[in-house]
């Protein structure tokens, strides 16, 4: 089976602003409810090392193999439960200008394997919630960060 979630929010701030705050892991803790950590070098093909967190503050962590990093344009990795097929997925951040100082951001995750059926309630409400929640502390981060540069 294969199910995709997929959010979108605007933020008010540039687009290279967003894809730094997004891409600076080292600050996750300070913003991100959702991603709490990422460890590794984010280059294809490189193995990352992901740290959910839920708003219960259960976490969960998972390697990753980044699929694409292009300069403020996408991120991509694709993730797994023990083995391949069981429950993989497939995770993006997809960036756009649409305006001046305004960046779409589409956050989206497609997953697959044979226990997706079996987690498709949870994926569509609390993943995406989750994802949701994320997506908002971005947006809030990335403008505060936009405010901050244009009073220096």
């Amino acid at each position: 089976m294969r199910t995709t979630i997929q959010t979108e929010i605007i933020i008010n701030a540039p687009l290279e602003i967003v894809w730094n705050t997004l891409m600076q892991f080292e600050h996750y803790p300070n913003w991100n409810p959702f991603i709490q950590q990422i460890i590794g070098d984010a280059k294809v093909g490189n193995k990352i090392k992901v740290t959910l967190q839920d708003p219960q503050k259960n976490k969960m962590s998972f390697h990753a193999v980044v699929l694409n990093k292009q300069e403020n344009q996408e991120f991509k990795w694709r993730g797994k439960l023990l083995i391949t097929g069981l429950f993989d997925g497939e995770h993006y951040f997809q960036l756009s200008t649409i305006g001046e100082n305004r960046t779409r951001l589409i956050h989206s995750e497609e997953f697959q394997g044979i226990l997706v059926r079996a987690f498709l309630k949870t994926l569509e409400t609390k993943t995406k919630t989750n994802f949701e929640r994320m997506n908002q502390a971005l947006k809030h981060e990335a403008e505060q960060l936009f405010s901050l540069s244009r009073c220096t």
